[in-house]
């Protein structure tokens, strides 16, 4: 058992680990806003995604995106649907991402839960977009060009998903674990096409 205070000079456990417990809470949340816009680079141009980025996982980026989302949904959704609407989304990207994850598990991935919520939190981020566009700009044009964004906001955010997870799955198991993960995204983006 090591004797010493927590932030002071003893020898206590979180010495030499990087302990964050005297950092002040303004460098804290700085750290975390850098790596949130680092994580959302790598979904934004999926082509140079750096694995070991997205290895280094987080909830809350993921967490934001999902309130994000669920919030513009639901703020369009009629006014007795409101609640429903955002308790949906919710669920289908928590309780979704947590299928998928675990379906990659399965087929022998070599990542950890956590992580593979992470990026699919993430790569929510193209389908929030689409979903801000659909509400604002997409009202006034019509549900094909609404339909037509969404589904490059759904590629997008396939893709961006499927090439980091197809890393760690083996090679012989890759389209088994891209059907949930395409079905995950299809789910979210036909929320956001009825988006009004």
């Amino acid at each position: 058992m090591s004797s010493g205070s927590l932030g002071g000079g003893g020898s206590g456990m979180g010495e030499g680990l990087g302990s964050t417990l005297d950092e002040p809470v303004m460098d804290t949340i700085m750290r975390d806003v850098r790596m949130v816009g680092t994580k959302m680079k790598c979904v934004m141009d999926p082509r140079r995604v750096d694995v070991e980025t997205l290895k280094d996982w987080d909830l809350w980026g993921p967490l934001l995106l999902c309130l994000i989302l669920a919030t513009i949904l639901s703020a369009s959704a009629p006014a007795d649907q409101k609640s429903l609407v955002f308790t949906s989304v919710f669920v289908i990207v928590w309780c979704g991402s947590g299928v998928v994850t675990v379906n990659a598990l399965l087929l022998g991935g070599t990542l950890s839960f956590f992580q593979c919520i992470c990026v699919l939190g993430y790569c929510i981020f193209p389908l929030t977009v689409a979903s801000i566009f659909c509400v604002t700009i997409g009202a006034m044009t019509g549900f094909w060009i609404r339909l037509l964004v969404v589904a490059f906001c759904f590629v997008w955010a396939t893709s961006a998903s499927v090439g980091f997870l197809s890393t760690l799955v083996p090679e012989n198991r890759r389209a088994l674990a891209a059907y949930p993960v395409f079905l995950f995204y299809l789910s979210l983006s036909w929320m956001v096409a009825l988006a009004s």
